[in-house]
């Protein structure tokens, strides 16, 4: 049977090329838009099915770190892109497990690209610090959004949000997608041999998906992707695809939620010829684990930097403040989790020296003295109690210089029998005050 270490190794590694395939297809349906935006039929269709996929924020056409609403026609914009978990309901609230911010500047016409990876630890309004990935399961698209907002400190102009199914559906009502397979290798059942082949939608899927068998790695497999989403972008834009556009359509329209009007959509046109030039990158961080949950660590300095690119892209202007996220003690501390609303360790930390109310019913109340609460494993002492006993301790008397033991409970020589848990010990003259598991007294009755 495998170890647990094996397990969430591979389970991460599922995950890492769930999320490639899934940025791939987000970034695809950018594409797809401003290839397509360039035939007359596609505005045409483009416009018919707008009022379907059209879903305002709740905060309006302005994002909170704006001024004013952009223009996509005159004005740099961005866009953040969700991919989100299918739902047996249909609906698109699950978590996102593809997210990626696309700035575009208007004088430049650059199109940016920026992945963040769907466990990256950050700080959720509501709801602690957490994977960003449950933000859109917490509070939908809205938590989305400002979540974004709040991590790389830019504004998120419009959004573009589907689930998964939209993407092997689009490449299969165009009839598949033209690749040259570099290589003879087989992925999850299906054989790719080398040379010229039209891939179904599903087929690119594992076309993208292939690492360990490519002698490039990862470098192989990023240029695959981008093959299959220039052949898309080649398919979309291409006279022989109008007729499959009513279809394509369809998919966009069941499966895709926007705040684009369709005259925001018109204007991303304007970007088309920039398409073979965009910088795409991923947010920059490290692997860890908080209690046994993995999170992805982002770096502090490299989102910043990020961040700063992402501005100058906007036409913002450079910050040099911290980023809102947590900090680099994080692995001292616990996230939420999906019910939690602020961090919390699996056993209770001690309270501060101020806190005078007894401590919890497993411990034993501490005299009016005693500055600084007992943990789970002591009991409070009297004043000249030199040394905390432990909970299932008897009390000593005030000259005893050393704590009891549960077995062993000290006493005067005409003591005979030792005290339990709820009976402590007295002393006929000496003893004056023993604490006990409700209140404390002045005296005791012998």
């Amino acid at each position: 049977m495998p170890s647990s270490t094996s397990q969430r190794r591979n389970l991460r590694k599922r995950r890492k090329k769930s999320f490639i395939w899934k940025t791939t297809a987000i970034v695809a349906l950018l594409f797809l838009l401003l290839a397509g935006g360039a035939s007359a039929y596609f505005l045409q269709q483009l416009n018919s099915v707008s009022a379907d996929t059209e879903e305002e924020l709740e905060r309006g056409e302005k994002s909170n770190l704006r001024d004013q609403a952009v223009d996509p026609s005159e004005d740099s914009f961005s866009v953040l892109f969700l991919g989100v978990d299918d739902r047996e309901d249909g609906s698109m609230d699950g978590r996102s497990d593809a997210m990626v911010v696309g700035t575009f500047n208007k004088d430049s016409k650059k199109v940016k690209l920026v992945s963040i990876p769907r466990d990256s630890l950050v700080n959720i309004e509501g709801n602690g610090e957490n994977k960003i990935a449950h933000a859109n399961a917490y509070g939908g698209t809205d938590l989305a959004v400002q979540s974004v907002e709040n991590t790389l400190n830019i504004p998120i102009d419009y959004y573009v949000k589907s689930d998964f199914a939209a993407f092997t559906d689009i490449i299969n009502d165009l009839d598949g997608v033209d690749v040259d397979v570099p290589f003879d290798f087989t992925e999850e059942g299906t054989e790719f041999e080398e040379g010229p082949a039209t891939l179904s939608g599903e087929e690119a899927l594992k076309y993208v998906r292939m690492r360990k068998e490519d002698p490039r790695g990862d470098l192989g497999r990023g240029e695959r992707q981008q093959e299959v989403l220039e052949s898309l972008i080649k398919k979309a834009g291409s006279i022989e695809s109008i007729d499959n556009y009513d279809n394509v359509f369809d998919s966009v329209s069941e499966n895709v939620s926007t705040n684009f009007t369709f005259g925001n959509m018109i204007a991303l046109q304007q970007y088309a010829d920039s398409l073979n030039e965009i910088d795409s990158s991923q947010l920059q961080g490290a692997d860890t684990t908080i209690d046994g949950i993995y999170y992805y660590q982002l770096d502090p300095e490299a989102t910043l930097e990020t961040s700063n690119n992402l501005r100058k892209q906007l036409d913002l202007p450079a910050s040099e403040e911290p980023l809102a996220l947590p900090g680099t003690q994080a692995n001292n501390e616990a996230p939420a989790e999906e019910s939690y609303e602020e961090p919390a360790a699996e056993e209770e930390a001690p309270a501060e020296e101020s806190y005078e109310e007894p401590a919890t019913e497993e411990e034993a109340p501490a005299d009016e003295s005693y500055e600084e609460p007992a943990t789970e494993e002591e009991a409070p002492a009297d004043e000249s109690y030199e040394e905390p006993a432990t909970e299932e301790d008897a009390t000593e008397e005030e000259s005893y210089e050393e704590p009891a033991t549960e077995e062993d409970a000290p006493a005067e020589e005409s003591y005979e029998e030792p005290a339990t848990e709820e009976e402590a010990p007295a002393e006929e003259e000496s003893y004056e005050e023993a604490p006990a598991e409700e209140e404390s007294y002045e005296e005791t009755t012998p």
